[in-house]
């Protein structure tokens, strides 16, 4: 132990030699291994979250009513342009959007529309184009996860919809 002396004021006063403090550490240091230990044999890591697409094993394309499906063809800049129907005959003015809530408000309107049209479910085709970002296909997935629609499928994009985005100045 360390001893405090106390000088009386005068100027002569005896001197202590003081000796050094010592602190065992060896407890602390077995108190630090078993918490490394605790935590990292407890501890779970994130596990990976994926969204399953199934996506078609071949053979002839199936049937779609131009009347139930949505198409989003996916751009640069991180927008898209959606309509109702196929290139060829659009049955609504392809928009312009942005991805997030933009898109899900989109997806959601056309759901209550073909649903009020025709009574039925429908379908939605995402087609990326060459100059398109990947993380915008998954937000675009995303969306359509989030929003429950339950046919949907990665298409490739068609020249009709190549010249819509450059009209819309996006390609």
């Amino acid at each position: 132990m360390a001893e405090l002396a106390q000088s009386s004021g005068k100027s002569g006063g005896k001197r202590v030699k003081r000796m050094p403090v010592r602190v065992d550490l060896t407890a602390m240091v077995d108190l630090a291994f078993l918490l490394i230990t605790f935590f990292m044999l407890t501890t779970s890591f994130q596990k990976p979250r994926k969204m399953d697409v199934a996506m078609p094993a071949g053979g002839p394309p199936g049937a779609v009513s131009d009347k139930t499906t949505m198409t989003i063809c996916l751009g640069t800049k991180n927008q898209a342009v959606y309509y109702l129907g196929m290139a060829d005959k659009p049955l609504t003015v392809p928009k312009l959007t942005g991805y997030g809530t933009q898109i899900r408000t989109a997806i959601l309107e056309m759901t209550k529309q073909v649903y009020a049209s025709t009574g039925k479910t429908m379908m939605v085709l995402i087609k990326p184009a060459e100059h398109s970002v990947y993380e915008n296909l998954v937000d675009a997935l995303d969306e359509v996860n989030i929003t429950k629609v339950p046919s949907y499928a990665i298409a490739t994009i068609s020249a009709k919809d190549i010249n819509m985005l450059k009209e819309k100045g996006i390609y």
